[in-house]
């Protein structure tokens, strides 16, 4: 005999509307409890195929059943059976013909499957070399073009998490710094949105593509008229630099510390953008960059106003490379106790 939850999961597919909504409803609620997820999480193989077709469907039935998904989607046993059912490839078909609010719940959803190494191979089209990067180009296309007003949502903001997770893998490293493609240096323009998720994707996406600084420092570089500011500007601190100082900086940084900005809050931003900068200079070519655009002045000016424990580490980090590189006129850091 089928269990009441079988049941419920039947009449996903009922042919009447009505009785098909009662039953998202319910499922969409049950997923806003660990006991209810766990209990849905046991049925997945049943549950998830009617439950994705109804995301298609009419918003009535199609938001609560993208929101259960996203909320199934945070169990990582559940994500996987998602993957493998080619989950990605049903979102991608989806989210550029959904409404705003769908949307911006199937980026969601893609940024919980782009945490299992299986997710962001799929969504990397790792394997089918015609594809491959596709719908990379796509997410990145929409997460530059669309933003949040102040009256409506950005669906695509999410997305900013997406690029963290696949420039975890060297795949995706590869693929963003590919410059034909030209990605990285789109993405990089968001680094001063005005949205806090947005800043937060640019700067750890960015930062993980520096982990290939060694092999890929010429495609970093090629792009430096967006990298240093997107990397400098959050560690510069508040203050208004002299003209001595900006004279020997690109416009780019000059004119942005030639008047009082906002401080970059969050401490994360700034310890990513420095241990970006410190995995580039590790490269000499990357050194003498940072020198070229007075960087290290930057640095020092920066640390004075640090509190934070963990980015003063990360100055003092940088700081140390910078003062044993040799050959150049050295900052002034001092180490905290």
């Amino acid at each position: 005999m089928a269990t009441e939850l079988e049941e419920l999961v039947g009449f996903l597919s009922s042919p009447s509307p009505t009785l098909t909504k009662a039953a998202v409803d319910i499922v969409h609620g049950l997923t806003g409890s660990e006991d209810g997820l766990k209990s849905l999480a046991n049925h997945a193989e049943i549950l998830l195929p009617p439950l994705s077709r109804l995301v298609a469907g009419k918003k009535e039935v199609s938001e609560p059943a993208a929101v259960a998904l996203v909320n199934l989607s945070q169990r990582s046993d559940v994500a996987a059976k998602m993957v493998g059912m080619g989950m990605t490839n049903m979102v991608m078909d989806l989210l550029f013909k959904s409404e705003p609010n769908i949307s911006r719940l199937l980026v969601m959803l893609l940024v919980n499957l782009t945490q299992l190494e299986g997710g962001t191979a799929s969504l990397l089209q790792t394997g089918d070399e015609k594809m491959q990067g596709l719908y990379v180009m796509k997410l990145v296309r929409s997460f530059c073009r669309s933003s949040s007003g102040e009256d409506s949502e950005d669906p695509f903001e999410h997305v900013g998490s997406i690029l963290v997770n696949i420039s975890k893998k060297e795949a995706g490293r590869k693929l963003l710094l590919d410059p034909k493609r030209g990605l990285l240096k789109q993405i990089i323009r968001q680094y001063d949105s005005s949205s806090p998720l947005r800043r937060k994707g640019v700067s750890g996406t960015i930062r993980n593509c520096c982990f290939e600084a060694e092999s890929e420092l010429q495609n970093l570089l090629l792009i430096s008229e967006f990298l240093w500011p997107a990397l400098l500007l959050p560690v510069a601190g508040n203050k208004i630099y002299s003209q001595q100082d900006r004279s020997k900086m690109p416009l780019e940084l000059s004119s942005a510390l030639s008047i009082e900005r906002e401080p970059v809050d969050d401490p994360e931003i700034r310890a990513q953008a420095l241990e970006a900068i410190y995995m580039i200079t590790l490269q000499e070519a990357g050194l003498r960059a940072f020198w070229s655009v007075n960087g290290p002045r930057i640095i020092q000016v920066g640390y004075e106003d640090e509190e934070d424990p963990k980015v003063m580490e990360a100055y003092e980090q940088l700081g140390s490379l910078l003062i044993n590189s040799s050959g150049a006129e050295e900052p002034t850091i001092e180490t905290s106790n």
